[in-house]
């Protein structure tokens, strides 16, 4: 029998219609469901259905199923073809975050699609009840869920997108990470002739034993000179290091010469006899980041070998930190804390890093236990036995004892740690380093507290300012462009630190890995950490540092000004929150201003600096930093590209 016209025309129209609604029928992917792996925040991790803390996930009472639990600052990125309908979620601050009067948690939600910003949440605190928005994702390629810290500089900020769920009909959204640029070497490579590198001014206490290796770059053999030392000091003239004991008070003003066959270096270096040491950022390497309490003897040395073999010591990176991770049980001529099995002779290691001109330091802390598990300044253990889950600071304290044996093994620096870090604990230790007869550093970790900053200025040579760094752009651009607030309060003997840096092989004692910032984000660190007159510490393997590495720690010009004798810590010039541009400068000893453009944004951005924003008029020479390199005489101000989390380092210098 044949079709009747009628009926092949309703079985056309029931093809086309099946056919139009298999390609318009949408799917539902969940937010929790993503691979959240490829989150970078400024801590912790994010997590799937529960909050960041582990616990369910719950905003203002109420509790929610599905969700992500995240940090601010965060950034999630969202992989998205184009057929992406809408993103629906809700959100608001974790229950678990802090909400007294005191550290109240508030952090921004913000959804960008493809470089433009489509939504924000505003300012949301703890206990505010959940936001819900829906966002048209139609077209779009690239879904950034972002969430802003506020710039209040609490920590704990914990915050959750709930009932997140993406409604599409192509390919299935997924999360990636931001793409690593390839790394470049901007620096040149360093000259054979002699170069009489920073810091050119070093703090002593009259009587002290002393010791300050000459940093000194150039190709060896080298001759080195001083005229005007004191009598008590002696140079080496082939090492540059100078031994002895600290002269009377006062200001002395020594010559230095250093001379091989390809030519010679002449500079003044300053040595300030008095009360006040580190008088610049102290630089050196920390055994944390890279291999957290799991450090040894060997370790130590190796790590030490590398330095010397590496030339570091040359741009003045001095000191070789144990931090947690030595302690045994309390015993010896002091009682103080004896180091346990990894560390079978202290005297000996100190020994051994002294000979090679460095300094080294130790960790410690006021608490029965310190954060990895050992025994800690009032815990009194003879049998070396401790409560694992009692870290506060004990009845009695043994302060004096500990400093005792370490001025007899002949340490260099103490990072004391502990949360909340209190005046009396601070104070008590101040004091007897001081009068120790020795030239301690003394530094005070985790986030000492902001309204008793005056405190740690007067009692310390430098405080943490911060929770942990972590190697993430989050955790980075977090802690360094929150330093402002700080600012008033650096100065030569005295210094912020936003904790150590995160380049190179790092790994907090699991496996060792590169760092997970990238080339761009590298450069934008070191030259942060600069105008902040920030502690240098290298916190990665230097026996499996690369040359991009290398290259990032020795460059003279940008360590000048990290180590500039006025001791001015930078500020904030310029900020642009919709275009993400920073823009920070720091006024240097010798009249010129050291000055950073940086572009937090995705993509490569125009960033200037005008001279009235300094204060300042009249022609100006730029020096770009990091290559060393004049890029000409300025009238009014200077324009650069800068690449995503990417910088310009310049100087700027009055032109005569």
């Amino acid at each position: 029998m044949k079709n009747k016209p009628g009926y092949r025309s309703f079985l056309f129209l029931l093809l086309v219609f099946i056919l139009s609604n298999c390609h318009t029928r949408t799917k539902t992917v969940w937010l929790d469901e993503l691979d959240i792996s490829n989150a970078d925040q400024a801590t912790g991790i994010a997590r799937s259905n529960q909050s960041m803390w582990q616990t369910p996930l719950t905003i203002a009472g109420d509790t929610f199923k599905r969700g992500v639990g995240t940090h601010a600052s965060g950034i999630l990125r969202i992989n998205l073809d184009g057929k992406t309908e809408y993103f629906s979620t809700m959100v608001g601050i974790d229950d678990s975050a802090p909400q007294n009067e005191l550290a109240q948690a508030s952090a921004e939600f913000i959804i960008i699609g493809d470089n433009k910003v489509l939504w924000k949440s505003g300012i949301m605190h703890g206990g505010d009840k959940a936001l819900k928005t829906e966002v048209n994702t139609k077209g779009i390629k690239s879904l950034i869920l972002c969430i802003d810290h506020c710039g209040d500089g609490i920590s704990g900020d914990r915050t959750n997108w709930v009932n997140a769920r993406f409604v599409f009909h192509g390919d299935t959204p997924y999360t990636i990470k931001r793409p690593k640029e390839a790394e470049y070497i901007l620096t040149p490579p360093e000259p054979k002739i002699p170069r009489i590198n920073a810091p050119y001014i070093h703090g002593a206490r009259p009587g002290n034993p002393f010791l300050f290796n000459l940093p000194i770059s150039g190709e060896r053999p080298l001759n080195i000179t001083a005229k005007n030392l004191p009598k008590s000091l002696h140079l080496d003239a082939q090492t540059g290091i100078i031994t002895g004991t600290a002269p009377n008070t006062g200001e002395y003003i020594i010559t230095v010469t250093a001379e091989n066959k390809y030519g010679k270096d002449t500079h003044d270096i300053t040595i300030k006899s008095g009360n006040k040491i580190s008088l610049t950022p102290p630089m050196g390497w920390n055994s944390w980041n890279v291999f957290g309490a799991d450090i040894d003897d060997k370790k130590i040395r190796e790590i030490a070998d590398a330095m010397v073999e590496l030339g570091l010591p040359k741009y003045g990176y001095t000191y070789i930190n144990i931090d947690d991770g030595w302690q045994g049980k309390r015993g010896g001529k002091y009682n103080a804390i004896m180091p346990n099995e990894k560390f079978p002779d202290m005297k000996n290691l100190v020994e051994y890093i002294h000979k090679k001109g460095l300094k080294i330091g130790i960790y410690s802390s006021p608490w029965v236990q310190t954060f990895a598990g050992y025994i800690g300044g009032s815990a009194d253990t003879p049998d070396g036995k401790i409560n694992k889950s009692e870290r506060r600071t004990g009845a009695y304290s043994f302060a004096e004892n500990d400093v005792k044996q370490w001025c007899e093994w002949g340490f260099d620096y103490l990072k004391y740690d502990w949360v909340t870090n209190d005046v009396k604990n601070t104070s008590e230790m101040s004091k007897l380093l001081a009068h120790s007869g020795r030239d301690i550093v003394f530094s005070i970790s985790n986030a000492a507290p902001f309204d008793l900053a005056n405190k740690w200025a007067k009692l310390t040579n430098a405080w943490r300012t911060t929770g942990d760094i972590h190697d993430s752009w989050c955790s980075m651009t977090t802690i360094g462009f929150l330093q402002d607030k700080w600012q008033p309060y650096a100065g030569p003997g005295h210094w912020n630190d936003p904790d150590m840096l995160i380049v190179g092989k790092v790994g907090w004692g699991d496996e060792i890995r590169t760092t997970g910032l990238s080339p761009n984000e590298q450069y934008t660190h070191i030259t942060l950490w600069s105008i902040l007159a920030a502690p240098l510490l290298i916190g990665c393997d230097l026996r499996l540092i690369d040359d991009f590495t290398l290259n990032l720690l020795k460059n003279n010009e940008v360590i000048a000004v990290n180590q500039d004798p006025a001791g001015i810590q930078g500020h904030r010039v310029y900020f642009d929150e919709e275009k993400q541009i920073e823009v920070w400068a720091r006024p240097l000893n010798d009249g010129s201003w050291a000055i950073g453009l940086f572009n937090l944004g995705e993509e490569q951005q125009s960033i200037s600096i005008t001279w009235d924003k300094l204060s300042i008029s009249g022609k100006q020479i730029v020096r770009n930093l990091w290559k060393q390199k004049d890029m000409g005489i300025f009238d009014n101000g200077y324009t650069a590209n800068v690449p995503s989390h990417g910088t310009i380092f310049i100087k700027i210098t009055p032109y005569k």
